[in-house]
Parts: C-alpha cells; sequence; structure tokens
C-alpha cells in the first residue's frame, strides 16, 4: 500500500523494519544461529525473564524518581537482560558470549534482604498480595520470578545452565517479596494475613 509518504521511506532504510516474517512458521533463532520452536523449552524460559523484567519496569514507573531502589531496580533489570542472552545460548556455545553475570550478583541481592529485612516487621503468617500500587506489583514481579526459576530448571534438565543464573532468580523472588513488604508497611498500609505460619503456630500452642 503506498503511503505517500517519503519521509517513510527514509526511516525504513536508516531503522529497519521491526518485523521480519522469519518466524511465520513457528520457529525462532537463538544465539547460536540456531532456529527452534517457539514452544521450546528455552524460549518459554527467555519469555518468561522477559516478562519478569517488564515488570520490573512497571515497578519503578510506580516509584519516585528519587527513590533509593531505583538504582537497585535498573541493576537488576540490566543482568536480567545479561540472563537472558545466556539462556539463549546452548551450554556448548556459551563460552563464545561475552556477556556474564556479575560474579557478586547472588551475595549483593542477599546483602539487600537482610537490609530490608531489619526495617520490617515480624513475618509470621501468610501475607495476602496487594497493598500499595508498587508493593502490588512487587508481589506480582515475586510471582512470575517463581514461575522463571521454573522454567530454568525444567531448561536445565537438557541444556546446562550456570549455577548462578539459578540461584539469581530464586534471590529475585525473595528480594521482591522483602521489598512489597516494605513498600506497605512505609507507605502506612496494613498488610492483609490469611495464616499464621504452621510451625509457628504449633510452638505458640505447645508453650515455646
Amino acid at each position: 500500500m503506498a503511503t505517500g509518504n517519503g519521509s517513510l521511506h527514509i526511516k525504513e532504510k536508516i531503522m529497519g523494519k521491526i518485523y521480519t516474517r522469519s518466524g511465520d512458521k513457528g520457529t525462532t533463532g537463538i544465539h547460536s544461529g540456531i532456529r527452534v520452536p517457539k514452544d521450546d523449552i528455552r524460549i518459554e524460559a527467555n519469555g518468561t525473564l522477559d516478562e519478569l523484567n517488564a515488570v520490573i519496569g512497571v515497578v519503578r514507573s510506580q516509584l519516585p524518581a528519587e527513590h533509593p531502589w531505583q538504582e537497585d531496580l535498573l541493576l537488576i533489570q540490566r543482568e536480567m537482560m545479561t540472563l537472558m542472552s545466556l539462556v539463549a545460548t546452548p551450554h556448548q556455545r556459551r563460552e563464545n558470549n561475552p556477556n556474564r553475570l556479575d560474579d557478586n550478583l547472588i551475595g549483593w541481592c542477599e546483602e539487600k534482604i537482610d537490609k530490608i529485612c531489619a526495617k520490617t516487621t515480624d513475618n509470621g503468617y501468610f501475607v495476602l498480595p496487594g497493598g500499595t500500587p508498587a508493593a502490588a506489583f512487587l508481589h506480582l514481579a515475586r510471582t512470575v520470578a517463581r514461575r522463571a526459576e521454573r522454567r530454568l530448571w525444567s531448561l536445565h534438565k537438557s541444556d546446562q545452565l550456570p549455577e548462578q543464573a539459578l540461584a539469581f532468580v530464586n534471590r529475585l523472588s525473595d528480594l521482591f517479596f522483602v521489598m512489597a513488604r516494605l513498600e506497605s508497611q512505609g507507605q502506612g498500609c496494613p498488610e492483609e494475613r490469611w495464616k499464621s505460619f504452621a510451625y509457628k503456630s504449633k510452638r505458640k500452642k505447645d508453650g515455646e
């Protein structure tokens, strides 16, 4: 269809078209140049990581620009992109991929979790997801991180992933959970509880 807009043709030459038609038959390319089915577990895992990264972006949009978590969440988003590149590369060719997760990433996550936990009230109960908009999206990020972790373990069975990658996504779900709690508490938004943890209820009953 003719557009009658010469500038559009110039833009296409500079940027290229966003669509390639190469995936119309149900396959997509991965880092090594191999094409795999779009429902391949590697694509499913990376798609879930991409979804998680998008939710993190929504969380950031809910926080003030000067919020101290902006820098942390941006760092996580960048590491997520690195992780997606590694997941897209079969392990036999991963040495040729220049992208690497930060060596201190797991320790960094655990340090953030510990510092946030020190600022929150004791959590002896199951929390209903919700709270402030930012807290609610952090809970959503937590659940998507859990799903991403399951998909990565499924991929790991057939194509080994770096242990650091699996641990990183596991820690992220914990980090987002405590972030959600602190965000709600910091904004004076009471947490809605479901039930106390069973082991704590037993201790109370036994008089411990």
